[in-house]
C-alpha cells in the first residue's frame, strides 16, 4: 500500500479509504467490524466517516456509522493505527442534528457540539481530519453541482464568514479535539476563500469531492488548487455509486444494492451516462482489466489524489477494491481512457 501526505500535515494516509456509510443500514455492525479488521490488515490505515452517516440520512440511524467505528475501537484497542476522518453537516434544514432542533449552520457553537458528539460515538478522544462536508453557504451541491440557480450566489444573513469558521475550528485543534481540516463538496472559489484567509488562522488540508472516470470536472480548477496549495483530493464515489461497475446496465436493478434500496442514484442516470459507463468497461475488459479495479486503479493515479475513498457492502467488493491499489495505469491506458472521455466528456457532474 502507498502512503502519501496529507496536505501540508506530517501525516501520511493510505493510497485507499476506507469509506463507511453504509454501516448502519445497508451493513450491520459485526459486517463493519470485518470490514475495518481486513482493511487494516491490507494496509488501509485511513477511514473516513461522517456526522450525518449511515446513507441515506435519516433522523434514526444519524450516527449510526460512527458507533460501529466507536465500537470496534473500544474492542480491538487500535486507535493510535487508523487516521480518522470525520466531517459536520453544513447548511441544512435538518432538524435532528443538534439539541436545540434547528437547521445545521458551521458556527462555533454547533461545531463544538457536533465534534463533541462525534467524539462520543467515535469513543476516542479525537479525530485526525475534520471536514466541513458541503458548505455552510447557500450552494446547489451533490447531483449535479455545475448548476447554480440565481438564489445560489446571494449571501444569506446568517452565513458563517470563512474567518470565523476557521477561528472556531482553531479553538477545537487547541482543545486537541480535532488535528486538521478538511472541506467536502466545496468548490474553486470556496477553497480558495478558505485559504485567503488562512494566513495567521488554520489552515485547510484537503478537499473531499466525487472524481470519477464520468465526472472528472475536478480537473478543470480545483486540480491546479490542490497541487499547488498541497490541498489534496480525498476522491468520493470512485465508481460513480457502483454504476462503473456495470451492473446496473440495460437497466438492472440488482436487489440490495444503493439504487434499488433507495432510489439516489439519479446523479449517475443522466443522458449520455450508459453509452460511457459501456465504453470504459469496454476498455478495461480489453486491457485484460477488471472494470472495477480499472476505474479504482485511474483515480489513484491521478497527482492530484491523496487518497481514494473506496466502499463496499460485501467483503468480495472490498476485496476487488482494495486490490485496486496494485493495479498499474500504463500512459498508452490513461491515453485510451481520456481518448473515451474526449468523446464523452462528464455525463454525470
Amino acid at each position: 500500500m502507498e502512503y502519501r501526505r496529507l496536505g501540508r500535515t506530517d501525516l501520511k494516509v493510505s493510497a485507499i479509504c476506507l469509506g463507511t456509510m453504509t454501516w448502519g443500514q445497508q451493513n450491520t455492525e459485526a459486517e463493519g467490524h470485518k470490514q475495518m479488521d481486513y482493511a487494516l490488515d491490507q494496509g488501509v490505515s485511513f477511514f473516513d466517516t461522517a456526522e450525518l452517516y449511515s446513507i441515506p440520512p435519516k433522523a434514526e440511524t444519524q450516527g449510526s456509522t460512527e458507533r460501529i467505528i466507536g465500537s470496534w475501537f473500544k474492542a480491538r484497542g487500535n486507535r493510535d493505527k487508523v487516521i480518522l476522518a470525520s466531517k459536520i453537516v453544513g447548511r441544512s434544514a435538518n432538524d435532528w442534528f443538534r439539541d436545540d432542533k434547528g437547521p445545521t449552520r458551521v458556527n462555533r457553537r454547533q461545531i463544538e457540539e457536533a465534534v463533541d458528539k462525534s467524539l462520543k460515538r467515535l469513543q476516542t478522544d479525537y479525530i485526525d481530519l475534520y471536514q466541513i462536508h458541503f458548505p455552510d453557504r447557500p450552494m446547489q451541491w451533490g447531483s449535479n453541482p455545475t448548476r447554480f440557480n440565481q438564489g445560489a450566489f446571494e449571501q444569506a444573513q446568517d452565513e458563517t464568514p470563512f474567518a470565523e469558521q476557521l477561528d472556531a475550528f482553531a479553538a477545537i485543534v487547541k482543545a486537541g479535539k480535532i488535528r486538521h481540516l478538511g472541506l467536502s463538496n466545496e468548490s474553486a472559489w470556496g477553497t480558495m476563500s478558505f485559504l485567503a484567509e488562512a494566513k495567521g488562522r488554520l489552515r485547510v488540508q484537503s478537499i473531499q469531492n466525487a472524481y470519477n472516470l464520468l465526472n472528472r470536472t475536478f480537473e478543470t480548477a480545483l486540480a491546479e488548487i490542490a497541487m499547488r496549495e498541497q490541498v489534496g483530493l480525498l476522491a468520493y464515489s470512485p465508481l460513480a455509486q457502483g454504476y462503473l461497475s456495470g451492473k446496473y446496465l440495460d437497466g438492472a436493478r440488482p436487489a440490495g444494492t444503493r439504487t434499488t434500496l433507495f432510489d439516489r442514484a439519479q446523479r449517475y442516470q443522466t443522458e449520455g451516462s450508459e453509452e460511457a459507463i459501456k465504453a470504459y468497461i469496454a476498455l478495461a475488459r480489453e486491457a485484460g482489466l477488471d472494470p472495477v479495479q480499472m476505474a479504482l486503479a485511474f483515480v489513484t493515479s491521478r497527482c492530484f489524489l491523496t487518497s481514494n475513498i473506496i466502499g463496499a457492502t460485501s467483503m468480495e467488493q472490498l476485496r476487488t477494491a482494495i486490490g485496486s491499489a496494485e493495479v498499474t495505469i500504463s500512459p498508452e491506458l490513461v491515453a485510451r481512457i481520456d481518448a473515451i472521455h474526449q468523446r464523452v466528456g462528464n455525463p454525470c457532474p
